[in-house]
């Protein structure tokens, strides 16, 4: 099996809030993340270790794979004249997910029978849904015909819900009663949603378990949005979206449409009103009146004050034993970093 080495060193800031808390391969973009895509997906083993690459072809980890590229991976063959993918920017994640939703469809049911889709659902283009072992779907409305619908190990749709692919509910996730989901949208692991999602990606282990709308967006993971929580994402003037960087200290344009990007360990409170390309750090929790700024720094408390690190630490250990696991020594380590680096100056 050949290995390479995915390098994000010079790529790492274009990502903000993301890759404050993980290496940019290990995003998620369509079914997968990026590294999964090149080792579940073409057999290539894969490392982040720069002081074992003697020999190990290096490869930006913001690319991702094709077929194509793995076969010239795998035979040793360079990669400058074939055509290649690769996100540049966070909001690329929502923007790129429909072609990904489907390239990662195809790949991952080749060769594969879904399980049966329940007679109580109610189906469009059946042949373009996939159901994986342990999924329960009763009673909802699958409708493929734009796009597949994968349905991942042990997860739960439950009854009433709509979606309407290209659409991605990942395993374990929970999609509750009467949601409507549109693509290209993925649900990432452990995720539980419910409201009105359109074109957004979760990446793991978050919940919107209640009314209200997110659209073009991205949502890391151990995020929790109270129930009316919602996002503008577009302008009134309907013009170009300004994103914050935090890394550059600089805005980007992200187009016409774009939702909020949002770190990890975020919570919002109830009726929470989201702005138009709203940029949120890690660990922050949201609550007070009107809309956010276009900028919320990691740490943030309400409006203007700062988590306390040691209730950060906390909270996110009693989220976590929701779904069974526990903060990492690890986690606790890049938290630190991050409250230690972070100076709450909202752009």
């Amino acid at each position: 099996m050949n290995e390479i080495f995915l390098d994000d060193q010079s790529i790492r800031e274009r990502f903000y809030p993301f890759t404050l808390t993980r290496h940019v391969a290990d995003m998620r973009v369509g079914i997968t993340t990026i590294r999964e895509k090149w080792e579940r997906v073409f057999g290539v083993r894969t490392t982040d270790d720069r002081g074992a690459t003697e020999g190990i072809k290096k490869i930006p980890a913001n690319l991702i794979p094709s077929k194509e590229m793995a076969e010239h991976i795998l035979a040793g063959k360079d990669l400058t004249d074939l055509p290649v993918r690769q996100i540049e920017y966070p909001w690329h994640i929502f923007q790129m997910n429909d072609e990904w939703v489907r390239l990662d469809f195809e790949l991952l049911t080749r060769n594969k029978r879904s399980e049966p889709i329940s007679q109580t659902n109610r189906t469009i283009s059946p042949g373009s849904i996939f159901v994986e072992e342990g999924a329960k779907v009763e009673f909802a409305m699958l409708n493929a015909s734009g796009g597949p619908i994968y349905i991942g190990k042990d997860a739960e749709i439950m009854e009433g819900a709509m979606i309407r692919g290209p659409v991605a509910i990942c395993d374990h996730a929970v999609v509750k009663m009467g949601a409507a989901i549109y693509g290209a949208t993925t649900i990432g692991p452990g995720t539980v949603v419910g409201g009105e999602i359109k074109n957004a990606v979760f990446f793991g282990y978050s919940n919107k378990g209640h009314g209200g709308y997110l659209g073009d967006s991205v949502i890391g993971e151990w995020c929790n949005l109270g129930a009316g929580t919602c996002n503008s994402n577009i302008k009134n003037n309907a013009g170009r979206v300004k994103v914050w960087n935090e890394f550059q200290k600089q805005f980007h344009f992200a187009g016409t449409k774009c939702g909020v990007l949002m770190g990890d360990y975020v919570q919002t409170a109830i009726n929470s009103s989201l702005n138009t390309g709203t940029v949120i750090g890690t660990c922050v929790n949201i609550f007070g009146e009107g809309l956010t700024t276009k900028f919320v720094p990691s740490f943030s408390w309400g409006r203007g004050g700062k988590y306390e690190l040691e209730k950060a630490l906390e909270n996110i250990e009693r989220w976590k034993k929701l779904k069974n696991q526990t903060i990492s020594s690890n986690e606790i380590r890049i938290l630190k970093h991050i409250f230690e680096e972070t100076k709450l100056t909202p752009a």
